[in-house]
């Protein structure tokens, strides 16, 4: 690895003469400087650009794609899980295959699609919304991202050299939470890459996150203050905050892990601090991951949904004041994760306390979505039909998750495919959901192109009837004692699987739809014909992305270029 690092630093340091190349004047950056010059005429051109490029725009399309291609292997994984699953028996990957799926769809997921897709949006709008030229660093910020590519190499490693006889390296089998002693004690060199490859990941986020507090708080133009900063960009600020006190936790934990694993430390071991230590260090990461997750979504929806709706987000300041109270109450709730572990009773009452307490910012932020639509002029548009989706995903998954928040409710339901079906009304019933819903609105500012308005809503009926057939049957397994990461189950649950597969199937259809109708409509869709391609300025709901856009449009015509570049 270190090898390569010198390789890329030193293809860097010849391709690129940094002196001259000025990504924050004019065409670098978001072009709100004073600069006048044209800094895109002094980038290297084809995959030179790609590879050295620190305009937040560029690294913006880079997380997206990135992003997505996780995306595209969590779903394979899961489709193929579910496959396995229409039947009791494990027929058809075996089960030490569901089980390295298992692991890996989890991981993938959370760290390789979950935060680089919102990283994608940040980097690439939250300069443009709070009129800033770029980053505030801008090679740390194509650090972040490079970081990423050789990451999930390593979490994926074993999928690599699994079929080579010679190399005894297989997927990790430990569960997407790792926990000890199983994680200690398989030996799988497997094991040992995928926690390198999560350092690796987690090294970015933290980054990616001291690089947007600065910026949000350095950049920001003269006429943004924080009274009239944007919603999306109060998540991200939010977030950011989740991960500088997390995420270097969770970096440490790795380390006593693999410490355990290769040098006969007793970090997690009986003798040592033991077992539980390693959850609570997981979770007191993990639970505010969950908020680091859904936050920037929850902006997205805040920042959409008005403007298809006519009116200004009811609410602004309670949204932010529910926002900043989410981010503290975060780091109170993670042994709600580990009632049935044998905690004092006390102890769990005060987890209980805070975590039904962390349900009452969430359902401010419902209110002020639904009072926003409420008599509003809505408009059933890709980004408004998904935002609405979101919210009522939302729901649903806010909701089962105050029933597993009650400690009687949880000793019962702990364990069971309830949780799996709370938690992905939440991961993709919400999350991948507000990601469609900004991919759709910006699309035409990205590409100057409009996308297949007729695909994108089969892609959404299909996205949400195939989520919540499957997360619905989650539940109802759940409540009958189904256990999570089984390959194999009792006949009587047979068919509440068939219909979660169905679903998921349903679902995996409509990601095909989006990924032809985003790569079609990108290549050949129809050129927007004005800088305000979502009428927004009709009903005084214009933001500064869509004014830097329309200058981007009318600079390209004076110049005698096209109307949009890239």
């Amino acid at each position: 690895m270190g090898v390569l690092l010198a390789a890329v630093a030193a293809y860097i340091l010849n391709v690129e003469d940094w002196r001259s190349y000025t990504p924050l004047s004019g065409g670098g950056g978001g072009g709100y400087g004073e600069g006048t010059e044209t800094g895109h005429e002094e980038k290297p051109g084809g995959l030179a650009r790609w590879l050295t490029t620190v305009d937040h725009k560029d690294i913006g399309i880079l997380y997206g794609i990135f992003g997505l291609t996780a995306f595209a292997w969590g779903g394979i994984a899961v489709l193929l899980m579910r496959t396995e699953l229409l039947t009791p028996e494990a027929g058809f990957i075996g089960a030490n295959f569901y089980n390295s799926l298992l692991t890996s769809h989890g991981i993938t997921m959370l760290f390789l699609f979950g935060t680089p897709i919102i990283a994608a949006f940040g980097n690439y709008f939250v300069p443009l919304l709070i009129g800033a030229d770029d980053m505030a660093f801008p090679r740390i910020n194509a650090i972040a991202f490079w970081l990423l590519p050789p990451g999930a190499l390593l979490i994926w490693a074993g999928f690599f050299f699994a079929p080579i006889a010679s190399i005894a390296i297989e997927p990790a089998q430990t569960a997407w939470t790792m926990y000890t002693p199983l994680s200690v004690e398989q030996t799988n060199p497997g094991v040992d890459l995928m926690l390198l490859g999560l350092h690796l990941t987690g090294v970015s986020a933290t980054m990616g996150a001291i690089n947007f507090i600065a910026t949000v708080f350095t950049e920001r133009g003269d006429d943004v203050g924080w009274e009239n900063l944007d919603i999306f960009s109060w998540t991200m600020i939010t977030q950011s905050g989740l991960i500088l006190f997390s995420f270097p936790l969770l970096g440490s934990a790795l380390v006593m892990l693999l410490l355990d694993r290769n040098f006969g430390t007793t970090f997690f071991s009986t003798e040592g601090g033991g077992p539980i230590l390693w959850q609570h260090l997981f979770w007191f990461f993990g639970h505010p991951e969950v908020y680091i997750l859904v936050l920037p979504p929850m902006g997205l929806v805040s920042l959409i949904l008005p403007r298809f709706a006519g009116r200004k987000l009811f609410g602004f300041k309670f949204v932010v004041y529910s926002t900043l109270a989410i981010g503290v109450l975060s780091f109170g709730v993670w042994a709600h994760h580990m009632f049935a572990v044998g905690m004092d009773p006390r102890i769990r009452g005060s987890f209980m306390a805070v975590s039904l307490a962390i349900a009452i910012p969430s359902a401010v932020k419902v209110f002020n979505w639904i009072t926003t639509m409420w008599n509003g002029r809505l408009r059933m548009t890709a980004p408004m039909l998904f935002s609405i989706g979101f919210v009522q995903n939302f729901i649903i998954g806010g909701v089962t998750g105050v029933f597993l928040a009650s400690v009687p409710v949880d000793l019962v339901l702990h364990d069971t495919y309830y949780v799996v079906g709370h938690f992905h009304f939440i991961v993709m019933g919400a999350i991948a959901v507000a990601g469609f819903a900004g991919i759709y609105y910006w699309f035409p500012m990205v590409t100057g192109r409009m996308y297949q308005r007729t695909l994108a809503k089969w892609h959404f009926w299909t996205t949400m009837i195939g989520s919540n057939v499957t997360f619905f049957a989650l539940l109802v397994l759940g409540y009958g004692g189904m256990p999570r990461r089984y390959a194999t189950y009792l006949p009587q649950f047979t068919d509440l699987h068939v219909i979660a597969t169905v679903g998921a199937f349903i679902m995996g259809f409509g990601q095909l739809v989006f990924v032809w109708n985003i790569v079609t409509s990108w290549l050949e869709g129809r050129r927007v014909e004005s800088g305000d391609p979502w009428n927004l300025e009709d009903d005084g709901l214009k933001t500064k992305d869509w004014a830097w856009f329309e200058r981007k449009r009318e600079t390209a015509i004076t110049d005698g270029g096209e109307s949009t570049d890239e």
